[in-house]
């Protein structure tokens, strides 16, 4: 497959409309549920496997346009990767992570674990950055 270097505002929005949803679903059901420990246990898994749905809508983003300065689209994909691989963040040898530029400042070797409010900054600086680099 060929790496996009652009994408549509249309195609930006629909897929931030698609992880808006899964977050306000959180949020009901967050709010519908009584046994708080349950989901408090399930709200790491949910927030960390949207990480991976993040990564899905634009996985053929161009690299070059990414760029290496360690920003949220970088994240995106060494975290996706790294959850792809067990869990914990991993070095990568072609992307620069850094965890003072990040949003969550996860370090090589930490587990990866996100709650909503995690979730929730990384999506807002990753479609941003999206949108700066990709128009």
């Amino acid at each position: 497959m060929l790496s996009h270097s652009c994408y549509s505002q249309d195609h930006i929005d629909a897929r931030r409309a698609a992880v808006d949803d899964r977050v306000a679903a959180w949020r009901r059901l967050s709010a519908a549920v009584g046994d708080h420990a349950a989901l408090g246990e399930f709200e790491p898994v949910f927030f960390t496997d949207l990480v991976l749905v993040l990564e899905g809508c634009f996985v053929h983003r161009g690299r070059d346009v990414e760029g290496e300065d360690g920003n949220a689209l970088t994240e995106v994909r060494v975290l996706a990767a790294s959850l792809r691989s067990g869990g914990r963040v991993l070095a990568d040898r072609e992307l620069r992570y850094h965890p003072g530029h990040s949003v969550l400042g996860h370090h090589v070797g930490d587990e990866i674990v996100l709650r909503e409010a995690d979730f929730v900054a990384l999506a807002k600086a990753f479609f941003a950055e999206l949108e700066a680099r990709y128009l």
